[in-house]
């Protein structure tokens, strides 16, 4: 209930990071193939695909899609950005272990 919206916020985002690892080990992939090697509906794929490039880390060719080059300072940042997520969840963490 308080964190439902939480947890359904990071396992979009844990799919968006697996689609991520997938097209970097497999460049250039398209979304039929990604679904495929993913097991995944397509537009779930292409929904992730969307947001990483919306993202600046990936970009679509004609091939499929491939990481940008410039996109390892994102991806520098997203770890920041997890770095304080993790903060505040083991936080949340010891309030409900002193409740």
């Amino acid at each position: 209930m308080v964190l439902k919206k939480l947890k359904q916020e990071a396992e979009i985002a844990l799919r968006h990071l697996e689609v991520l690892q997938a097209v970097m080990e497999n460049q250039p992939i398209g979304i039929f193939k990604l679904a495929e090697l993913m097991d995944m509906p397509r537009h779930k794929i292409r929904y992730s695909l969307r947001v990483l490039e919306q993202s600046g880390i990936i970009e679509p060719t004609q091939y499929g899609a491939i990481i940008r080059d410039d996109a390892y300072g994102i991806l520098n940042d997203l770890k920041k950005e997890l770095e304080d997520i993790k903060n505040y969840v083991n936080k949340m963490s010891s309030i409900l272990e002193s409740l």
